[in-house]
């Protein structure tokens, strides 16, 4: 299965409103929490191409942008397209 990893901080509503939805799914995802640890704000800031709001997500290492997109991505059926063709 592809590898989605979410971007967040433990104060962030919309992380957390995020990781909900991907369970809600069944989307498995890895977290990397960017205020606890400096290489992971650094891996975001590479990735995202210098994005500095959470969460952010990568599929595969792919940026495919916050909690908006990954939902717009779900309500057009790109999502599941995308987890299965990254995987």
């Amino acid at each position: 299965m592809a590898r989605l990893k979410i971007y967040s901080t433990g104060r962030c509503p919309i992380c957390d409103k995020t990781k909900n939805l991907l369970n809600k799914w069944g989307i498995p995802y890895e977290e990397a929490r960017v205020d606890t640890d400096h290489s992971a704000l650094r891996e975001m800031a590479e990735k995202t191409e210098g994005a500095r709001t959470v969460p952010q997500i990568t599929i595969d290492g792919k940026w495919i942008g916050g909690f908006s997109e990954l939902t717009m991505m779900h309500m057009d059926d790109e999502l599941d397209e995308l987890m299965e063709d990254a995987g």
